[in-house]
């Protein structure tokens, strides 16, 4: 806005001016005035020039009168360059100060960050220290309380050791009277030792007696299942121990069955903490379990039935129709035995195949496997007439679980010659 004003002023300044010389060169001309003996027209000239330079003069006078900048500009554009130099050496200086000075502030930054961190490290060291301080003075004191108790041992072993002295005579004084003792003790002992002798034989007598009779009239052997079933998993206690009872029972019942006699529950003794433990084990398992009553020993007839449990976990280990085994085996129609050797030696493999599965085997003859008589005699009639080879295959009559029995369907196939085993 100022330098806006100032224009106009020096418009309006110059613009008078140069009014007033137009109007002193008409004058002059027209009087034809004369200045230093000059023509008019050469004074009128002389005017003209007079009145720029005036509107020069008073232009500049006025611009420099009513602006600091002007006067700079005519009178000090030298010392303004020198100042501008002298400024820009300052700033150049100032900037590298600053630059230098932004590196130091970084270098120090970076050494604060450092040092931040090892006063931390150092904290959790004195912090590390301190607390193996408070646990060895901690120690130091269980130290001296162990050593105060040790001087009290010390002081009462000395006691007792003086004690020990005395009666250590006291036992060397009764040591003499016991030597004649001895002498009546060894002939004692020999007596003895007959004795033993004559009982040794009587007790070999009564075993060999007992082992007759216990191979003579076995009830049930070593392992064998007296009663099985398979008890739900997850339930309360007493739920769980009201179905083990009832299989108690049941056991009760095939012992009655085998001996052929009434007998009550009592003759089936299972050891209760073995009892309670299944109870437990059963209620907590997360899913059903199969338990068998199995004999503890060889059991004879009028002897208690002693019984043990044991736990397996139960699943579905076949589904209906569900395939187990395929066997090619070479026959020439020959001998009905050879039949039904191929016969029982497949089903030795099926048997195989599902204890591996995860079918529980009969603990006495090791089978898991069923198939009736007919059905045998049924597949051995069909191997006969085969002469070549012939394929096998067995599959779940039924839903199976580890408890089983497997029910087995059993296919014969005779392979055509260039056939390949399936």
């Amino acid at each position: 806005m100022y330098g806006v004003l100032l224009i106009l002023v020096l418009v309006i300044t110059g613009g008078a001016i140069a009014f007033i010389g137009d109007r002193l060169g008409s004058k002059v001309g027209k009087k034809k005035l004369s200045l230093f003996g000059l023509r008019p027209r050469h004074t009128s000239i002389i005017v003209t020039i007079v009145t720029g330079i005036l509107i020069t003069t008073t232009t500049l006078g006025v611009m420099a009168a009513v602006s600091e900048n002007v006067r700079t500009a005519l009178f000090g554009m030298e010392k303004l360059n020198r100042t501008m130099q002298e400024t820009r050496a300052r700033l150049s200086e100032t900037q590298e100060d600053l630059l230098s000075a932004q590196q130091q502030k970084a270098d120090a930054d970076a050494a604060l960050t450092d040092s931040q961190q090892e006063v931390e490290r150092l904290e959790a060291r004195q912090s590390e220290l301190e607390a193996e301080q408070a646990r060895l003075q901690q120690g130091n004191l269980l130290l001296e309380q162990a050593k105060a108790a040790l001087m009290a041992r010390n002081d009462d072993l000395a006691q007792t050791n003086a004690s020990l002295l005395g009666e250590n005579q006291a036992i060397t004084a009764k040591n003499s009277l016991l030597l004649g003792d001895n002498a009546k003790l060894t002939q004692t002992n020999e007596q003895l030792t007959g004795e033993k002798k004559d009982l040794e034989q009587q007790t070999e007598a009564l075993r060999t007696g007992l082992i007759s009779i216990r191979e003579g009239d076995i009830v049930f052997r070593a392992g064998e299942v007296i009663a099985s079933g398979v008890i739900r998993g997850g339930r309360p206690e007493s739920e769980v121990r009201t179905d083990l009872t009832t299989l108690a029972q049941l056991a009760s019942r095939n012992v009655t069955v085998r001996l052929g006699e009434n007998k009550d529950e009592q003759d089936i003794w299972i050891y209760r903490p073995e009892f309670d433990a299944a109870v437990k084990t059963i209620a907590a398992a997360q899913q059903d379990m199969v338990v068998r009553i199995v004999a503890s020993g060889n059991q004879v007839r009028g002897e208690e039935i002693r019984a043990s449990l044991e736990l397996y976990k139960n699943s579905v280990i076949y589904q209906p129709k569900e395939f187990i085994i395929a066997r090619a085996y070479t026959l020439d129609g020959s001998q009905k035995g050879a039949a039904e050797q191929t016969l029982m030696s497949f089903l030795q493999e099926v048997n195989e195949a599902a204890t591996m599965k995860g079918v529980l085997q009969d603990p006495i003859r090791g089978t898991v496997g069923v198939i009736s008589a007919d059905e045998f005699y049924d597949v051995v009639n069909r191997l006969l007439p085969i002469r070549g080879k012939a394929v096998l295959s067995a599959y779940a009559k039924q839903a199976t679980d580890a408890l089983g029995p497997l029910r087995l369907i059993v296919k014969v196939e005779q392979l055509q010659e260039g056939a390949e085993k399936p």
